[in-house]
């Protein structure tokens, strides 16, 4: 299927590994180019040069903390007039409810919900003057199903569902869509991290705890970064125009719901 993508210029934040890697690889197989974004210099240049060769795509690099202000500013700047925006940061960190004071919800809020409404703003008017743009913000499977250890990214990234929500209905009509990807557990650091605190909390193996949560999705094994970037690719893609404020999970099934 030709997505419709060649050609189109996408700004994917935090992307020099993991999901948002997927997903900038897999926007970069369509004929896209790309912005890409994350901390840490040397990771993000490596990836960046991986899928200049790769995929025959122009990649501009900008090494900064997306969440802050500055970071900010350069990484729009340098974006310029984008077709396409991924919106990510890393999760808080785990723990209980009476770990958590009004600095550590400020940082989740700051990373996981006020930094991807700061860059839809910035983008999303050009986007509808040009009558086409696409928004896909990657948030967790804890905004339909509470992970109890996760509280700070269930709060951050839920407040987040709720402004797309309102969001995505008022600029569809510019032919501007905005939805959110879900992902489950994946095999990316972000689960390397999580694994290490159920293994380090019940005394066990870091593999006995991979395999406790394993057995906790009926697909029975972590997601894989490419899948995750092909889901993207085709929410960003010119088929799915009519798909408009959805939360798509990624998660081998383990939110159980029926809707």
């Amino acid at each position: 299927m030709d997505m419709g993508l060649n050609g189109k210029r996408a700004l994917v934040c935090a992307s020099s590994k993991g999901l948002g890697l997927g997903c900038a690889r897999a926007l970069a197989a369509e004929g896209v180019h790309l912005v890409m974004n994350a901390r840490g210099a040397d990771a993000l240049n490596d990836a960046a040069e991986a899928i200049r060769s790769e995929f025959g795509v122009e990649v501009t690099t900008v090494a900064c903390d997306i969440t802050t202000e500055d970071g900010q500013s350069a990484v729009l700047k340098a974006a310029g007039d984008v077709d396409i925006l991924v919106t990510n940061a890393g999760g808080p960190p785990p723990g209980v409810w009476s770990d958590w004071d009004r600095d550590d919800f400020i940082a989740a809020l700051d990373a996981n919900m006020l930094t991807p409404i700061a860059l839809m703003k910035a983008v999303l008017p050009g986007m509808m003057d040009r009558g086409w743009g696409r928004v896909v913000n990657i948030t967790s499977q804890s905004v339909k199903a509470p992970i109890p250890a996760l509280g700070l990214s269930n709060a951050a990234r839920t407040g987040l569902t709720g402004y797309v929500a309102g969001t995505a209905r008022q600029v569809a009509q510019h032919g501007v869509t905005i939805n959110n990807l879900l992902p489950g557990i994946h095999a990316t650091d972000r689960a390397i991290q999580l694994d290490s605190g159920m293994a380090k909390a019940q005394g066990i193996t870091m593999q006995e705890a991979h395999d406790q949560r394993c057995a906790t999705i009926p697909a029975r094994r972590y997601g894989t970064a490419d899948e995750f970037g092909a889901a993207c690719a085709f929410l960003c893609s010119a088929q799915a125009g009519f798909i408009v404020g959805h939360n798509l999970l990624l998660d081998g099934g383990a939110v159980s719901s029926t809707m």
